[in-house]
């Protein structure tokens, strides 16, 4: 076994994390995962564009954070580090950013460790976002971000592998009342709202895949993504498709709707 894969791991069971890793070109995953996502893959050939579309929003959400004044980030179900990672980015900008990475994946917090092992300004935590107390209690997350200054929260492409039993909406609410104003949130969330028939077909079978692994995949209705910036001041141009927003490429047609919100 590779000395970057924790004991822990369960090798027979596809991650989302690692599937998405494998989506993006990367190499932290396993036999189980590339298996799981060459079965997406068959039904919805764009998965990968799809992946680096939402990497593309994530990059153009950070640079405009750091554009509007904010140097931390809280990066929420982060995954496993690949290029154009949330620091790599922030520090781009301004060398004293912080970022705190946030994962319950093993392999995606034991490789982000160690990517991080050299960098003073950002750390990776293995915790739930589904449980904003134990993140917003966490040691660490406490030592490297100072609440009483505006962060960035990020959540690409997490939410919608958070079921309803679980109160996704409550979740980012409290992360929301944890920050102070002038803070933010972007979000990126997959829906099946406003595409053809057979996309959504194919949506459909693309979520029956996803239950083979450690995580359901749910596709929300705009007005439910929406009300995740309830609270906040949405900036322009407001919850749109992935690619409408202040787009700086062409990226792949992907159906998910993204927007950022400023704390008041």
């Amino acid at each position: 076994m590779d000395l970057w894969v924790p004991s822990s791991v369960d090798l027979t069971r596809p991650s989302v994390a690692r599937m998405y890793d494998y989506f993006l070109g990367g190499s932290h995953n396993f036999a189980v995962d590339r298996e799981t996502a060459k079965a997406i893959e068959k039904i919805y050939p764009g998965m990968a564009g799809a992946a680096r579309a939402n990497r593309s929003f994530l990059r153009r959400a950070v640079r405009y954070l750091c554009a509007q004044g904010v140097d931390q980030f809280l990066d929420l179900g982060s995954g496993i580090p690949t290029v154009g990672n949330v620091h790599e980015i922030a520090q781009h900008t301004n060398p004293d950013a912080r970022v705190v990475y946030v994962d319950v994946e093993p392999v995606a917090v034991a490789h982000s460790i160690a990517l991080l092992a050299k960098n003073d300004q950002a750390v990776a935590v293995q915790a739930d976002l589904r449980d904003p107390d134990a993140v917003l209690t966490d040691p660490e997350v406490r030592a490297t971000l100072d609440f009483d200054r505006p962060i960035g929260v990020l959540l690409a492409a997490a939410l919608h592998f958070v079921p309803d039993s679980d109160d996704p909406h409550a979740a980012v609410a409290r992360y929301r009342d944890a920050v102070c104003p002038g803070s933010y949130l972007a979000i990126s969330h997959g829906s099946l709202e406003g595409i053809p028939h057979d996309s959504v077909t194919s949506g459909e079978r693309v979520q029956a895949v996803y239950q083979r692994t450690d995580a359901q995949l749910v596709m929300r209705s705009t007005s439910d993504i929406a009300r995740f910036f309830e609270g906040l001041d949405v900036v322009d141009p407001g919850v749109v498709l992935l690619p409408e927003w202040r787009p700086d490429s062409d990226d792949a047609y992907i159906s998910a709707y993204v927007g950022v919100g400023r704390k008041p």
